[in-house]
């Protein structure tokens, strides 16, 4: 049987991240921890915590990208996967700092806008539910 490799892309809301051919070996996080994937593996689709991307090729070896939350598709060679941010890096301890600096705690901005939001959410869903009793 020949080695078949993947074709892996990085998909961010605006641009594409990365894009490799050639990836033989794809490391990623879950909720329920990391699963790899091999280029005979079964189509799949999982969904992404915060963490640490791993894939592999034969150019440029064991390679390192933080991802946010996101969603994780195979499907036959092709992977893609979208997240909301992604940082690329060889040095995994910075890697492990930005995640937890950039992704895990959200910024003053971020929160003040989800408040809002769920505040506009809260009246909308108050007045469709006062017009089915009416």
């Amino acid at each position: 049987m020949p080695l078949t490799l993947m074709n892996l892309k990085v998909l961010l809301p605006f641009h594409i991240f990365a894009e490799k051919s050639g990836v033989s070996r794809i490391v990623a996080e879950t909720r329920e921890g990391s699963f790899g994937l091999l280029p005979h593996r079964l189509d799949c689709v999982a969904a992404l915590t915060p963490g640490i991307l791993i894939f592999e090729t034969a150019a440029e070896g064991e390679v390192y990208v933080a991802v946010d939350e996101g969603v994780l598709v195979k499907i036959g060679p092709d992977v893609l996967v979208s997240v909301r941010r992604a940082l690329g890096g060889k040095n995994l301890d910075k890697l492990r700092d930005a995640v937890e600096q950039e992704f895990l705690t959200l910024d003053e901005r971020e929160q003040s806008v989800r408040s809002v939001m769920a505040k506009l959410e809260a009246g909308f869903l108050r007045r469709f539910a006062s017009f089915q009793h009416e």
